[in-house]
């Protein structure tokens, strides 16, 4: 683990398909609403989170550097 980073979701955006789970079961878990939502931060690689922001199909994983607030990605 590299930096240490905060994970917004947007639930307007997210659709559940889950492929932040598949990026970081650790980090990410679909809730009964079928949305994406964060369950421990810092429990996965940089590199991970960075995937799982990827994959995402609507954009909705957003990161950010929590020491400056700047957005990271997407």
């Amino acid at each position: 683990m590299g930096r240490s980073m905060k994970i917004e979701i947007d639930r307007d955006l997210c659709i559940g398909s889950g492929c932040c789970v598949a990026a970081a079961p650790r980090v990410f878990l679909i809730d009964e609403e079928k949305k994406a939502l964060v369950v421990n931060a810092h429990a996965a690689a940089d590199f991970d989170l960075y995937e799982a922001a990827r994959l995402c199909p609507t954009v909705a994983v957003i990161l950010y550097d929590e020491a400056t607030g700047r957005r990271l990605s997407p």
